[in-house]
């Protein structure tokens, strides 16, 4: 018996669910904002006294691993491993746009076509990968400038699955019939069950402390309005 508790917070969204035999027995979530550093821990502890009631201790901890907001995974992934370090058990990455994909080919009830995860990055910038229907990855996960005519590099002519928090600023520029936009396609934590699972089956785990998250880019810290004008 597999029981796997799943963090997510790559994203403003924060949550938590703890899967018994890929059955969901708990889950918590929040999307008023990033306020992980306050939620997660008791998200979690909850998780854990769930497991508890049911004479279980988790087997591995699944985090979602990036891309996305640097602060968020950062908390996510400590969280993650602090628990993995207190129960001598091993921790599971999965990536975030992995994570939303397989949510929209269950939502689209495998319909064949393009996926393309979107995570907002800065102006015109996003994080996004390509998969198909079977979630397979057929362009790695990348920092990518949205221009005009950019989906004409999306190889194929069939339909083309766009979402996530990215795709709303593409909206303007897919000049093609091929763009389908999913609305209300987030990173959540029981979403990572299914794949959780199956890498745990597989041993695709790995040991907490050499674990990191996949920032794709380096932390850019920005300075605020006021001091750059020299006010106080």
């Amino acid at each position: 018996m597999a029981c796997i508790l799943c963090i997510e917070t790559s994203t403003k969204v924060c949550s938590v669910a703890l899967a018994v035999d890929g059955e969901i027995v708990y889950s918590e979530l929040s999307t008023e904002g990033p306020s992980h550093a306050v939620l997660l821990g008791v998200f979690a502890e909850k998780g854990l006294e769930e497991a508890k009631k049911r004479n279980l201790i988790p087997d591995a901890v699944a985090v979602s691993c990036g891309p996305g907001s640097y602060t968020g995974l950062r908390i996510g992934v400590s969280l993650a491993k602090g628990i993995c370090f207190g129960y001598d058990i091993p921790i599971i990455g999965i990536p975030t746009l992995k994570i939303m994909t397989f949510w929209a080919i269950s939502r689209q009830g495998n319909a064949t076509g393009i996926y393309y995860p979107m995570l907002d990055a800065r102006r015109m910038e996003v994080y996004s990968a390509l998969y198909d229907q079977e979630g397979r990855e057929i362009r790695e996960t990348c920092a990518e400038i949205i221009e005009p005519r950019f989906l004409e590099k999306v190889p194929g002519v069939g339909t083309v699955f766009l979402f996530g928090n990215g795709a709303e600023k593409c909206k303007l520029l897919a000049d093609s019939s091929r763009a389908v936009f999913l609305e209300d396609i987030f990173p959540v934590a029981t979403e990572m069950v299914g794949l959780a699972e199956e890498r745990f089956r597989h041993g695709l785990m790995e040991k907490a402390a050499y674990f990191e998250p996949f920032y794709l880019k380096e932390f850019q810290a920005t300075i605020a309005r006021n001091k750059v004008l020299g006010q106080v």
